[in-house]
């Protein structure tokens, strides 16, 4: 399971006023802490700093780069702010955050993919909207990966995300991304996908417990990666012991040195 840390964006009121006054010290702990905790890529985001995102931007690769080997995800919808972004990153191969079906995003994110090499996150919505089916969503997902493909893009580097919406507002959103999940990694091998989950419980309570519920459902269902907090042991825990009983674990080994290591919450 792919674990993109999610916790160094601006939407957390304790991040945007730590980016805001460049607070160095902040971000970097966040960032090494959640490198432990098992993350595999390490998201950056102020997008609530639409005026100055591309120099924050930048600012937080460089931060977070300074103490961690882990690659980034670049979480933008900008082209300026991603190309700064780039222009600042040294290191593994980074992941962009993200493309759609939409042509104008499209055009406008596909150049920095190609120019960069990087892995790049697509969105399941196109010009029409996002969609409200499995089939529509697996459409989108066909479109994308034929487009990205003949631009260049390794299936490998492709990550699918069929975007998860509030169960709150329609009881079939769950549903719907559980069986996009089933279908494009059935007819797509080698592509990934991958959530944020967080958007599953919007508007409810205990939203906890949902959000883990539905990782463990999505995991059942072949997600590979997810857009989550690698600080909450419990959730981690969930990843580790979903994978196990998935198969996707040779021998449980990474179960057993997580329970070693004393990452389980048991």
């Amino acid at each position: 399971m792919i674990i993109i840390g999610e916790k160094i964006n601006t939407s957390i009121p304790s991040i945007r006023p730590a980016v805001e006054s460049q607070d160095t010290a902040q971000i970097q702990d966040i960032a090494q802490k959640q490198a432990e905790a098992g993350a595999h890529y390490i998201d950056v985001n102020c997008g609530t700093f639409a005026d100055k995102e591309p120099e924050l931007l930048s600012w937080l690769v460089r931060t977070v780069r300074e103490v961690t080997n882990l690659p980034l995800c670049l979480d933008s919808p900008n082209p300026k702010a991603l190309r700064a972004a780039l222009q600042a990153y040294t290191g593994p191969k980074p992941l962009i955050n993200s493309i759609t079906a939409e042509k104008a995003r499209f055009d406008a994110v596909i150049p920095l993919v190609k120019e960069y090499n990087t892995s790049i996150i697509a969105l399941c919505m196109d010009d029409s909207g996002m969609p409200e089916t499995a089939d529509a969503c697996l459409k989108i997902a066909d479109g994308l990966i034929n487009s990205l493909t003949k631009e260049g893009v390794a299936l490998s580097d492709i990550y699918i995300d069929p975007l998860v919406r509030p169960v709150s507002t329609g009881t079939h959103y769950g549903p719907v991304v559980l069986e996009t999940i089933r279908r494009v990694m059935a007819e797509f091998p080698g592509v990934h996908t991958t959530c944020g989950l967080s958007n599953v419980s919007y508007g409810l309570p205990a939203r906890k417990l949902v959000n883990r519920t539905f990782l463990v459902a999505a995991i059942a269902a072949g997600l590979d990666s997810a857009i989550l907090d690698p600080l909450d042991k419990v959730i981690m825990s969930l990843v580790y012991s979903a994978e196990v009983l998935v198969g996707k674990d040779e021998y449980c080994m990474n179960y057993l040195e997580a329970f070693r290591d004393g990452r389980l919450d048991v």
